[in-house]
């Protein structure tokens, strides 16, 4: 057992995509940032109603503790992992890509 690591695995050697590493102030800063960009224009595409819902987000991240919001966004990456994925088979059935019947297949 490694004592510098107390029996953990190494971070630095077995890269989680999944875990969140980010804290609460750089989450924050995110958001602020998307927020400062909707703000120039709130008027495109209904950025009005994604300023609104975005503040909202920002208030629970800001009153949700450590441990829960670290829970909460690697379940987000992982969604968005799985979006990203099934989003590039449906543009790619769309396309009538051969891959993408090749994945159906392997679902099955």
């Amino acid at each position: 057992m490694n004592k510098k690591t107390n029996g953990k695995k190494d971070p630095k050697n077995n890269p989680d995509p999944d875990r969140l590493s980010l804290d609460k102030k750089e989450i924050l800063s995110f958001c602020d940032r998307v927020l400062n960009k909707w703000q120039k224009d709130p008027m495109t595409t209904n950025n009005t109603k994604n300023i609104a819902a975005m503040l909202a987000v920002k208030s629970a991240i800001y009153f949700t503790d450590d441990e829960s919001l670290k829970a909460i966004w690697a379940e987000i990456i992982k969604w968005v992992y799985q979006l990203l994925y099934e989003n590039a088979i449906a543009q790619a059935k769309a396309e009538k890509e051969n891959w993408a019947s090749t994945f159906d297949k392997l679902q099955k």
